[in-house]
């Protein structure tokens, strides 16, 4: 218990980098342009979808992970 916070940040950070993949913010901006205009609304709107939901789960990790470190002490 007294490293509980270790668990949650892990998670967290783990769903922090899955948003910044599928995301495609870890590429250079030409890449990033040839992605967008081979990529079907589909495609987009479901890579989207994925990102937003890793983000929301990765933050109140994030957020319980920081609680339990200063409350800890």
């Amino acid at each position: 218990m007294e490293k509980i916070y270790l668990v949650s940040g892990t998670i967290g950070c783990i769903f922090i980098v899955i948003s910044m993949i599928f995301s495609g913010s870890m590429v250079s901006g030409d890449r990033m342009r040839a992605n967008f205009a081979t990529e079907t609304t589909e495609h987009r709107d479901e890579r989207n979808k994925i990102t937003i939901n890793s983000l929301y789960i990765a933050l109140p990790n994030i957020i319980v992970a920081v609680l339990f470190y200063y409350l800890r002490k």
